[in-house]
């Protein structure tokens, strides 16, 4: 399991700019300038993993604001491992995103490549640091204040509190830093579709295909909104409902959370020799509850750490994505139920690794990069981001009765955007076309649930989607992060990009990986 990403992944639901005027009412398909010759080279000390893969790395320059193509400039750094194969076989360029927002891209064709098999020699994969990300121009906020820890008691409006001040805080020390106030407002999806087209120009090539996971997904839909003449083969896995605020993306995962929940509690119960929390799914569920109830009034101390009730929420929530990782949450929920009993704890390795990730100072800045982009992204106040901090409690407050567990999370994750204000003026993209893509969905995906899959694959008349009978966020290339893969859905994904072939109708893998 990827610990680093714990606490980042819960941030990585971002619509697709629902809302304003039709994409042809604005400049969707201005591009950097086509002809720039490219300086390939070895990458910088950073990216080992791409130097010892033999990849090269170069930047390509492209405008601040895309509506002053003469203006200011930024650089986006990318990577290229050039295709094996010559002649007729080569198709072109793969581009990918990892999702996030906030992710970096630039070393994603490493962990990409094995995943693509034979495909892999018919590309050059190209990956990329989104603007203001990584190596492309990166924006920097203010060093954030060591965060005071928990005291030994509190309460749900302490805990309120201290997570609005904390918001308030990130969003000034970005804002008020350096020039950011000048380009946060460029730092938008559409902007990043346009550095990707200008990427692909860049390069040469006449059309651009690309695979992108959850955030990268969404990124997908929009650069065929934007470039459909210009989209090659798009494969987009994990996507959100296009019709959506980011806010209520964040709100409508509880219910799946819970559902979840629900399963991973009857996994639980069946295994009470074990993990000792309940022989029935309602006991272990009542453990849980027991365990945030007692947080909300003492934080439970593990190993010197005190973790208050929001912070276990969101421990429960990145557990809970992927059905492999049951026997992490159980081992995780013994060891805080003890901690919060006053019994000695030596934390499982999951629970350790999370104590050592909120030990590191730079904890606070690793979450600013999603925040650029969920809260900068449309025009306030019509990013659907409540302006009044009351309106997060009112709804936290009232989830509780069928969402005991989630429902506070999901209703007060306002993260800094309720005091964002550089936003940006340009209209939002509809998504709306007949071009051809294959969509990828967990059925039981829990961060970005599967109706607005189902939504957004409306409205992409020209795609076919691929679900997969899991609970999981991502489906393409399980197997290569040690979850159980789904063999027809990577052979749906292989297929389409080997030769163009999009499944005859939508697919539906089971978890053996047969179709139905």
């Amino acid at each position: 399991m990827r610990v680093t990403s714990l606490l980042t992944a819960g941030l990585g639901l971002t619509a697709l700019l629902a809302g304003g005027v039709p994409a042809s009412a604005a400049p969707a398909t201005l591009t950097a300038p086509a002809h720039q010759r490219l300086v390939w080279g070895p990458c910088s000390p950073q990216q080992q993993e791409l130097n010892e893969a033999g990849a090269q790395c170069a930047r390509v320059t492209v405008p601040l604001d895309y509506s002053d193509p003469g203006g200011p400039t930024i650089e986006i750094a990318i990577s290229r491992i050039e295709a094996r194969a010559k002649h007729g076989k080569r198709r072109g360029v793969l581009l990918s995103n990892p999702g996030g927002p906030g992710g970096t891209g630039l070393a994603n064709t490493l962990h990409l490549r094995p995943a693509l098999k034979d495909v892999a020699d018919r590309y050059d994969l190209i990956g990329f640091d989104p603007r203001f990300l990584g190596e492309s121009t990166p924006i920097a906020c203010d060093p954030a204040a060591p965060a005071p820890a928990p005291g030994p008691a509190t309460t749900r409006r302490e805990d309120f509190e201290r997570s609005v001040r904390s918001a308030r805080d990130t969003a000034r020390r970005c804002e008020e830093h350096g020039d950011n106030a000048r380009l946060l407002p460029h730092a938008t999806t559409r902007n990043v579709a346009r550095d990707m087209d200008a990427i692909r120009a860049a390069l040469g090539e006449p059309r651009l295909s690309y695979y992108g996971v959850s955030y990268g997904a969404d990124l997908g839909a929009v650069y065929a909104q934007m470039f459909p003449r210009r989209a090659d083969r798009i494969v987009i896995d994990s996507s959100t409902d296009p019709a959506a605020t980011q806010y209520e993306l964040f709100q409508r995962a509880g219910k799946p959370l819970e559902e979840a929940l629900d399963a991973w509690a009857a996994w639980t119960a069946q295994r009470n020799g074990t993990y000792r929390l309940g022989g029935t799914a309602a006991e272990v569920r009542s453990s849980v509850q027991r365990l945030l109830d007692g947080a909300e009034r003492r934080p439970v101390t593990v190993s010197g750490v005190r973790l208050d009730a929001p912070l276990l929420r969101l421990v429960l929530r990145q557990f809970i994505q992927h059905e492999e990782y049951d026997p992490a949450l159980a081992g995780t929920v013994r060891d805080l139920t003890d901690a919060a009993a006053g019994r000695p704890v030596e934390p499982g390795p999951e629970l350790a690794a999370l104590l050592e990730l909120l030990a590191s100072p730079e904890l606070a800045d690793s979450m600013l990069g999603g925040a650029l982009f969920m809260c900068g992204d449309r025009g306030w106040p019509a990013g659907g981001w409540p302006e009044n901090p009351e309106t997060y409690w009112r709804n936290m407050e009232r989830s509780r009765a069928a969402q005991p567990v989630f429902g506070p999370l999901v209703n007060g994750m306002m993260a800094p955007c309720a005091f964002w204000t550089s936003t940006s003026r340009e209209p939002a993209t509809v998504i709306g076309n007949d071009v051809p893509v294959l969509m990828l969905q967990a059925r039981r995906d829990n961060n970005v649930p599967y109706e607005g899959a189902l939504a957004l694959h409306r409205r992409l008349t020209g795609s076919r989607l691929v679900t997969a009978d899991i609970r999981s966020h991502g489906v393409y290339g399980r197997g290569l992060d040690g979850l159980t893969p789904v063999p027809c859905a990577d052979d749906a994904v292989n297929r389409y990009l080997r030769d163009g072939t999009l499944p005859g109708a939508d697919l539906t893998c089971e978890r053996a990986g047969e179709d139905r």
